[in-house]
C-alpha cells in the first residue's frame, strides 16, 4: 500500500511538473512575440508557433520551433532565419531560408525564400530586421500551444490540473498533519509509561533497601516487646476461655444433680 501511495505521489509530481513546464512554455512563447518590435528570448532563445506549410517539409504549420540569437555576420546561404517583415499589409514575424545574400559598402541585404514556395519572398530585408536563426522544432507542439491560447485549453490543461493538485496537496497536508499528531500522542504515551515504570522501579528498589537494610538493636528490642504482648494476649485470652469452659461445664454438672435430688425428694413422698 505504501509502495502504490508512493508511486502516485511520483506521477502526480511528474504530471504537474509537465503542467508547469507546459504553462511556461505557453507563457513565453505567446509573450514572445506579443510586441512585433522586440522579440523576448530567453538566454539567446525564442519558441515560435509555425502558422503556415511555407517551409515544408523542414518545418510544417503546427509545429513549434526554437529561433536563437546570432551573429549576422556569421550567417550563411541556405541557413534558415526568423526576420521581421510585411505579409499582407501587416508587421509580422516569417521564418524562411536565405537564398542569397548580397553585400553594398559592408552593408548586407538578403533575399529569402520559403521551401515550399515557388517564389522568393518580395521583401529584401537587412541586418537589422533579422531575430535569429532557425536550430530545430518540436513537431505539432505548436498545435497544443494553439490550443492553449483557447480559454477551454487553458483551462482543461493548465488551470484543472494545477486546481486538482492544489486538492490533492491540501489533502496530503490534512493527512500528513493527522500522522504527526497520532506520532506525537503515541510519543507522550511512550513518556508517560517510561516514567511509570521509571517510578515503579524506584519502589521496587526502596523496598528491596529496606529488606537488606540491618535493624538496630533498638527496633530488634522493640519487635521482641511487640511479640511478648501479643504472645501474652494470646495466651490471656485461652485461659479466659478455658475457664468459661469449665464454669459452664459445672453449671451443667450442678443443674444435672439439682434434677437429681428433685426426683429423689419426689419419690419419698410417694412413699
Amino acid at each position: 500500500m505504501r509502495v502504490i501511495k508512493r508511486g502516485f505521489t511520483i506521477v502526480v509530481s511528474i504530471v504537474l511538473w509537465l503542467v508547469i513546464l507546459l504553462a511556461a512554455l505557453f507563457a513565453f512563447t505567446t509573450l514572445a512575440t506579443k510586441d512585433q518590435a522586440h522579440v523576448a528570448s530567453l538566454a539567446g532563445y525564442t519558441p515560435m508557433m509555425v502558422q503556415t506549410d511555407s517551409m515544408a517539409p523542414t518545418f510544417l504549420s503546427g509545429d513549434l520551433i526554437f529561433i536563437r540569437k546570432c551573429d549576422t555576420a556569421n550567417l550563411e546561404e541556405g541557413d534558415i532565419i526568423c526576420f521581421h517583415t510585411i505579409i499582407e499589409n501587416e508587421y509580422a514575424l516569417n521564418t524562411h531560408r536565405i537564398l542569397q545574400i548580397d553585400e553594398i559598402n559592408g552593408i548586407r541585404s538578403y533575399v529569402t525564400k520559403g521551401d515550399n514556395n515557388e517564389i522568393s519572398d518580395s521583401h529584401i530585408i537587412s541586418d537589422g530586421d533579422i531575430v535569429g536563426k532557425y536550430i530545430g522544432k518540436i513537431s505539432r507542439l505548436g498545435t497544443v500551444m494553439e490550443f492553449l491560447s483557447s480559454s477551454f485549453g487553458f483551462l482543461v490543461v493548465i488551470v484543472l490540473p494545477m486546481l486538482l493538485f492544489f486538492i490533492y496537496q491540501v489533502y496530503h497536508l490534512i493527512m500528513v498533519t493527522i500522522s504527526l499528531r497520532k506520532a506525537i500522542a503515541a510519543e507522550e504515551a511512550a513518556k508517560k509509561a517510561e516514567a511509570q515504570a521509571e517510578s515503579a522501579e524506584g519502589r521496587r528498589n526502596q523496598m528491596q533497601e529496606a529488606q537488606n537494610r540491618p535493624v538496630s538493636d533498638n527496633e530488634t528490642e522493640a519487635i521482641l516487646a511487640e511479640a511478648r504482648r501479643i504472645r501474652a494476649e494470646a495466651e490471656a485470652a485461652k485461659a479466659r476461655a478455658e475457664a468459661e469452659a469449665e464454669l459452664a461445664e459445672a453449671k451443667r454438672l450442678k443443674a444435672e444433680a439439682e434434677e437429681q435430688l428433685a426426683k429423689v425428694k419426689a419419690a419419698r413422698k410417694e412413699d
